[in-house]
């Protein structure tokens, strides 16, 4: 009988033992994840875009008031974006032209939505070097093919943004744009 006791006091020495020790590491790592979570988290959110940028994330356009042959400059990530309502002519000039002598071959249709072919949207940085290109101010220099002008070195594109001439090497990018109503265009 006093051994069973002996045994009884035993196990529950060992069964207390057993929960302290139990307690000891699910807090050990419980605060360990905690600080793992705590390092994390910080280091996770630096890299999410800053409120500026997510700001910009999409930017709407009233086209209007914009005139065929018209061309206004607006801004879209920090960058200038032009908008450009083409005249029939203009149109006509832009299909005109032999896609295959051009440096970077693109058609006007593949630059503009289908049914609004007469509303061109670029980026407005010059492919060369990145300087912004004339042609959307009224009297600014629209260079020999009528479409935009890059005064640093030269560049110049046709009605359709494509580059004919000068050290750039690619047209004018088209960014992502849907016409969320006739009067409105939503970039990005």
């Amino acid at each position: 009988m006093a051994a069973q006791e002996g045994n009884m006091v035993s196990q529950v020495g060992e069964d207390h033992s057993l929960r302290r020790r139990d307690f000891i590491n699910i807090a050990a790592v419980s605060f360990a994840g905690v600080g793992a979570a705590a390092v994390v988290l910080p280091l996770v959110s630096q890299m999410s875009p800053s409120a500026d940028v997510l700001a910009l994330a999409s930017t709407e356009v009233d086209i209007s008031k914009i005139a065929p042959g018209q061309a206004i400059k607006t801004v879209w990530r920090k960058q200038p974006v032009f908008v450009r309502n083409l005249t029939p002519q203009e149109i006509a000039a832009a299909n005109a032209v032999d896609v295959s002598t051009l440096r970077d071959p693109q058609t006007l249709a593949e630059r503009t939505k289908p049914g609004k072919m007469n509303w061109l949207i670029t980026m407005g940085v010059c492919t060369h070097l990145g300087c912004i290109p004339l042609g959307t101010g009224e009297g600014e220099n629209r260079g020999p093919f009528g479409g935009y002008f890059c005064p640093c070195h030269g560049s110049a594109y046709d009605t359709a943004a494509r580059i004919r001439q000068g050290p750039a090497p690619l047209n004018l990018q088209v960014p992502e744009y849907a016409f969320t109503s006739d009067t409105v265009v939503t970039i990005g």
